[in-house]
């Protein structure tokens, strides 16, 4: 479990101080971007306050607490789950993973109403209308690390 809880914290502190960076010392939430190497990586500020690009985004007032109520009941349920042994270190890993990326965004929902998503990659010809995080790419790995490993004996 330590190796679940400390992957978790790890996830969350450098989610939460890179959009502290990037928002506050910044300041991208009134630029709206900075190229940092074009077009390969750019900061691009976008509010998201669905899942991801967007989907289940609401004006309706209740929207970001629901959400966070996910966040939360996904992440306890997880940490339950792999709590119960049987699996082996790569399915603790992408458990924390996950866990520390779904309590990042859920403490953005909690702060600004919405998940500030900054990190835009592009290719030469080809612009990402896309704008993630952290704790998007932390969750992403999770969710396949615990499809890939989760279950295997120990010994895996």
């Amino acid at each position: 479990m330590r190796l679940t809880f400390f992957t978790a914290v790890l996830v969350l502190v450098l989610d939460q101080v890179s959009k502290w960076i990037v928002v506050r010392a910044l300041d991208l939430d009134r630029k709206g971007a900075l190229d940092v190497l074009p077009p390969w990586l750019n900061f691009r500020m976008a509010w998201n306050e669905g899942i991801n690009f967007g989907l289940l985004s609401s004006s309706r007032a209740w929207m970001p607490w629901l959400l966070v109520a996910v966040s939360v009941a996904v992440s306890a349920w997880v940490w339950l789950w792999i709590r119960r042994g049987g699996h082996p270190p790569a399915a603790r890993l992408a458990a924390g993973l996950l866990i520390g990326g779904a309590v990042g965004n859920a403490i953005d929902r909690l702060l600004y109403g919405a998940v500030a998503d900054f990190l835009n990659m592009s290719l030469p010809g080809w612009t990402n209308p896309y704008s993630f995080n952290i704790a998007d790419i932390a969750i992403f790995a999770g969710a396949v690390g615990l499809i890939l490993f989760a279950g295997r004996d120990k010994a895996a």
